[in-house]
């Protein structure tokens, strides 16, 4: 069968991690609009309009109850974790060993190329295992403006971000909670990588402009240095692991790591792709 033709009953619900974030609630949202089964893990555990679950990468024994009974997986690396093996690895291991296989997994693009990061060590690891897996590999996240530089805009008018003049096809998280309910509930996408990016390159300084539009005032553009924004990101108390990978994943930027247009999204869809300027225009309130 092809994407697009459904899949049999799923019998159990689908695990999504990291489901208070971004994808996790993209993702929840898709599959329930789907009609399918749905599971959040939730490191605090706590009250939600859907089944939750505890789930902490850094208690294992939490992975156990869990997944029981679960047959699917969307897997999330949460951005503090740099040591993939003792916690996002070892949660696929114990969905494997109740009885799940299947395993949707958010990387990032050039994970494949780049075997320092940790979205590539999950990816290796997956397919050496029995999980029919499929790795979603996005670009730029829309909401990294709503999260990671949230602050430094409503706080300062100012993008700060060592990416130099690169460009990056930001890509609406709305749209990857989609494509992963699709990967849960067509047939046709497993042992499949999808690159998947927005529909359009921009550089950060087009980006400021669209801010400055949408809110009415202006928003700069401040080229910062590799030691600069990792300085800053030390001093917001984030972990080393998280400052080294997401200080790498900007600095990429300046080599045209995520500025190809890829049309995987929009076929995969079979719609055009969410724009950067609609995802702003959506959420305008987060910098006012």
């Amino acid at each position: 069968m092809s994407p697009g033709q459904a899949l049999h009953t799923l019998a159990g619900p689908i695990l999504v991690t990291g489901a208070s974030g971004n994808m996790g609630r993209a993702t929840l949202r898709a599959l329930r609009a789907r009609g399918l089964p749905v599971r959040a893990g939730l490191r605090d555990g706590g009250a939600s309009e859907v089944e939750t679950v505890r789930l902490d990468f850094g208690r294992p024994e939490t992975f156990a109850a869990a997944v029981a009974g679960a047959s699917g997986l969307l897997l999330v690396r949460p951005p503090a974790i740099s040591d993939v093996r003792p916690t996002l690895c070892a949660l696929v291991d114990a969905a494997l060993a109740a009885g799940l296989r299947r395993v949707v997994f958010l990387s990032v693009i050039g994970a494949e190329r780049r075997g320092y990061i940790p979205h590539a060590k999950v990816e290796h690891h997956l397919q050496g295992s029995a999980a029919a897996w499929t790795m979603l590999r996005a670009g730029f996240f829309a909401q990294n403006l709503g999260d990671v530089y949230r602050n430094d805009i409503r706080e300062r008018d100012e993008l700060f971000v060592p990416a130099g003049a690169g460009r990056a096809a930001f890509v609406d998280v709305r749209d990857l909670g989609e494509v992963a309910a699709r990967c849960f509930s067509e047939d046709g996408h497993a042992e499949q990588a999808y690159t998947l990016t927005g529909p359009e390159a921009l550089g950060f300084a087009e980006v400021a402009a669209l801010l400055s539009a949408e809110l009415g005032r202006a928003v700069h553009y401040r080229r910062a240095s590799a030691l600069g924004y990792a300085a800053r990101l030390r001093r917001q108390g984030l972990p080393w692991g998280q400052v080294a990978v997401q200080t790498i994943l900007h600095v990429g930027l300046r080599f045209g790591q995520a500025e190809a247009v890829d049309p995987t999204l929009p076929r995969l869809l079979g719609r055009p792709a969410g724009t950067l300027a609609a995802y702003i225009a959506d959420h305008r309130s987060l910098w006012t």
